[in-house]
């Protein structure tokens, strides 16, 4: 049975890139990506760019679990706490202080990103009214001049399972995907864009690194002509 990924998905695997030497095969298996996404993420290439989640602290794994794929590439990481299925109840989703501050950057991005998302549908995930939705769509709300639009699931919104299920769901009603298969064809054209981003940094890489090659060619030759010049005189 396939175990279950973790909680922040694109979060969790920022955090093992930047704390842990697993590989990118390890990282992509246990976090539920493809390869390419984390090879972006460690290359800053992605399109987003995740705030962090510790999977050691949410109890999702453990530092002798991370040694252990340290110590052996192939070694597959075993989640040590499945995240907890959080059933929802009717009304507004409930969102701690801290967060609700970090709310209209949210609907900002969502407005920006998904524009085939509800009104009702934003609320939902977000928790919040839709004239607040409306005054930021309309460029009317209070703070408007400080709303940065800012990817919700980085936030912590909402869970990428949610935005996920929400977008394809809005997209599927607003006729954008007919047919099942689109759901693959747009994981191409991601995977499509991650490569062309890789092979661009790769080819700015050699450029930068035969230019080097040449420099230090030009040098060792000026240097060969000077002794040259010497032993003449």
């Amino acid at each position: 049975m396939t175990q279950p990924t973790p909680l922040m998905p694109h979060a969790t695997a920022s955090w093992l890139v930047d704390n842990t030497a697993l590989s990118f095969e390890q990282i992509a298996e246990f976090c539920g990506l493809h390869i390419l996404e984390v090879n972006a993420m460690a290359d800053d290439l992605a399109s987003s760019k995740y705030t962090g989640r510790d999977p050691v602290r949410s109890g999702e794994l453990t530092m002798a679990e991370i040694e252990k794929g340290q110590n052996d590439p192939s070694y597959s990481l075993v989640m040590q706490k499945a995240p907890a299925q959080v059933s929802r109840t009717k009304g507004p989703r409930y969102t701690p202080v801290s967060k609700r501050q970090d709310k209209p950057d949210g609907i900002a991005w969502i407005l920006r990103n998904h524009p085939e998302i509800s009104d009702a549908q934003i609320g939902k995930l977000i928790g919040t009214t839709r004239n607040t939705i409306a005054a930021i769509r309309d460029r009317s709300h209070w703070n408007i001049s400080n709303i940065q639009p800012k990817d919700p699931v980085t936030l912590g919104l909402c869970s990428q399972r949610e935005l996920d299920a929400i977008v394809a769901k809005a997209a599927k009603k607003a006729g954008l995907l007919d047919q099942a298969g689109d759901d693959l064809r747009l994981g191409d054209d991601r995977e499509a864009l991650i490569e062309e981003l890789r092979a661009e940094r790769e080819a700015q890489t050699k450029a930068a690194s035969e230019a080097a090659q040449e420099a230090e060619a030009a040098a060792w030759l000026e240097a060969k002509r000077a002794a040259e010049a010497t032993d003449e005189g």
